[in-house]
């Protein structure tokens, strides 16, 4: 038995028998143990019925508090979401604003973290987006763009077009220093790379968990500072949102004074058992809040990576600056038709994305050089011109 632990995280992704996979900023395959743990919830529901139901919910409770220690939250500071975009939507319709408010956020950020802003006109609030020129966004536009009606700054931790991976304290710092506070979509670093809530003093994050946490789709997570209970107005509320939770007899609107307040009925428990599988896999490979392993094996890959597209003929867009890189890693093949090229990689089983008039790659730990072959020999043959 292998003891290189990205031989065995490898050993436990069924996709490399079946695809080079490079594309875990879109959606990624199920881990081994997520898949295995989908597998047995199906066999325990369709035997068992609801007389399983309080071993699932321990069971839950207990990747809550995994995901809480994975960013160093308290438990009570995380709620399992759909999706990214309802978090973002907690924030946006939950806050306090007032008419003439104002919340900034950069013109490239992925739609999630803009529309939720934009549907708050009709009630007097400015989105104010900050133009970016080229892979690196300027945070001294950013600031400039807020005034003293701003009451928020919504941020990609990375971004998903470029792969710029923002250094988050300096800028959580100088926001809540002007009173503004701070929601980071961090969907495309989380897992991967080390985050620390407590270090940054971060407001509010969300993430779904099926890119680099290797969940499924329609199980994720949502941050929430606790002393911001009292900010938020509660949404998507029903019985699971109140303190007497199980008291179907007594309607007493008292909130959980905790995130879970924002579970408002029945989640998603296949899809969040599934995830809590592939985040234990990440922490004993070494994902935590202080330092990853994960990442630093991620930054090694996409550095082989772009070395060898440079080779190849390929022009990175992608700005790998120590510190700021990630898995994503965006480029162009002058001459060729891009569009072409991910169609060939597709029929050779090589996953990609094309993005923002680009191909993007986006490896996980458990890839291996290998799985770069393909896509450049299909560069350097250049008959997709």
């Amino acid at each position: 038995m292998t003891t290189d632990p990205w031989k065995q995280m490898r050993e436990q992704m069924p996709v490399v028998a079946h695809a080079s996979y490079l594309d875990h900023a879109a959606v990624a395959p199920l881990s081994g143990p997520a898949a295995d743990r989908v597998t047995r919830w199906n066999q325990e529901a369709s035997e068992q019925g609801d007389l399983i139901w309080p071993k699932w919910a321990a069971e839950v409770e207990r990747i809550r508090q995994t995901a809480a220690s994975m960013i160093n939250a308290k438990l009570d500071e995380i709620a399992f979401v759909g999706n990214t975009t309802m978090g973002i939507h907690f924030v946006a319709e939950g806050f306090p604003w007032t008419d003439g408010d104002n919340v900034v956020t950069f013109s490239n950020e992925f739609p999630t973290n803009a529309y939720p802003w934009l549907n708050l006109a009709s009630r007097g609030v400015e989105a104010r987006l900050v133009s970016v020129d080229g892979p690196v966004p300027d945070i001294n536009r950013l600031f400039d763009t807020c005034d003293d009606r701003t009451r928020l700054i919504s941020i990609s931790w990375v971004s998903f077009s470029s792969g710029w991976r923002l250094d988050l304290k300096p800028i959580i710092q100088e926001a809540h220093r002007r009173g503004i506070l701070v929601m980071v979509d961090a969907i495309q670093g989380l897992g991967v790379f080390p985050l620390d809530t407590k270090y940054l003093d971060v407001d509010f994050v969300a993430a779904d968990g099926h890119k680099w946490m290797l969940g499924p789709e329609g199980a994720g997570l949502f941050y929430l500072k606790k002393e911001h209970l009292s900010t938020l107005r509660p949404l998507g509320v029903g019985w699971s949102s109140v303190a007497r939770s199980f008291d179907f007899d007594t309607l007493d609107w008292t909130p959980r004074n905790e995130a879970r307040r924002y579970e408002g009925g029945s989640v998603n428990m296949v899809g969040i058992l599934a995830l809590g599988a592939s985040l234990e896999l990440l922490i004993s490979k070494g994902t935590s809040p202080a330092s990853s392993a994960v990442g630093e094996r991620v930054i090694q890959l996409t550095e082989t990576a772009c070395d060898r597209l440079i080779n190849a003929g390929a022009e990175l867009f992608t700005d790998r600056t120590p510190g700021h890189e990630s898995g994503i890693v965006s480029f162009d093949v002058p001459g060729s038709d891009l569009k072409a090229i991910r169609r060939e990689a597709t029929a050779r089983n090589i996953a990609l994305s094309h993005r923002g008039g680009r191909l993007r790659i986006s490896p996980h730990a458990y890839n291996n050089s290998s799985d770069f072959d393909g896509l450049i020999e299909i560069i350097e043959s250049g008959s997709l011109g």
